[in-house]
This record gives structure tokens, sequence and C-alpha cells, in this order.
């Protein structure tokens, strides 16, 4: 709860007191400018090295390998992405740092280390089964019929 009050309220405000000490000394349209600049920066940047990472995405599944990093190198993208063209300065900030490439490998080292962790202590439960829902865990019930029946018993026919 903590957390989302912060992601919620708290940076909001506090990009917003920034852009507000910001425009008291440049001007606010130096201000707005720098907005949009940050934006169609953010935003080529991010198209760029979405792209490349499409491509190696493309590669390694060519080889037959699961593209594993440079799917999440795609959604860090992603999100650097959404936060440059979010107006704010730290948001921004937060946003290249995500598109430069050693950043991104310090990040993805983290959120690795996070979810082994995670997984470890019995935070994260992860389950892989290809074969169909064969978890004992499961919640899933068998389907049952749900075909329309008028109150007389008979079954409805759906088509015309």
């Amino acid at each position: 709860m903590a957390r989302l009050l912060a992601l919620f309220v708290l940076l909001p405000a506090l990009e917003l007191a920034l852009l507000i000490e910001i425009g008291s000394r440049i001007g606010t349209l130096a201000t707005l400018a720098l907005i949009a600049l940050t934006g169609a920066i953010g935003a080529s940047l991010a198209r760029q090295q979405g792209l490349g990472v499409l491509n190696q995405m493309r590669g390694q599944s060519a080889q037959g390998r699961i593209p594993a990093a440079p799917v999440v190198d795609g959604v860090l993208i992603l999100l650097a992405g959404a936060l440059l063209i979010t107006p704010g300065v730290l948001t921004d900030a937060f946003g290249f740092f995500c598109l430069i490439p050693a950043c991104r490998r310090l990040l993805k080292s983290y959120l690795k280390r996070r979810l082994q962790r995670a997984v470890q202590q019995g935070n994260v439960w992860v389950s892989v089964d290809m074969r169909g829902d064969t978890n004992p865990y499961s919640s899933r019930r068998p389907m049952r019929n749900v075909t329309p029946q008028d109150p007389s018993g008979e079954e409805k026919r759906l088509d015309p």
C-alpha cells in the first residue's frame, strides 16, 4: 500500500514541484519546450533501440534459442519510452537511464536477483506446463455444460 501511495501520489507531487521550480527559473515556455524536447528525443531513442532489440529477438528465435534477455530489454525500453513521454524530471531521468545499455544491464541484474530471492523465499511461484493443466494446485474446475435451456427443460438451439 505504501509503495502504491508513493507511486501514484508522492511521485507526481514531487514531479509537479520540480516542474514548477524549473518553470520559475527558466520560464514557462522554456519548461514546456523542455518537456516536449525530452518526449521527442525519448520516443525517437526508444523506437531506435526497440527495433534493435526486435532484430536480436528475431535472430535468437531463428537460431532456436529463447530470446529471454532481449525480451527483458524490450520491456525496459517500452517502460523508458512511456516514462519519457510522461512530463516530469524524475521520470525522464529514469527513462533515459533505462535507454543506456550499460544501465539496462545493471537493472536487469538487479531484477534477476530480486526475482531469484522472491522465488527462494516462496513469495513468487513459477510453474510451466506445456502439456495442459496437470498442476495439482490449480483452482480450475472441470467445464460444465452451460447450454441454455428453457424452463420446460428442452434444450434451445443457438443456430437459426
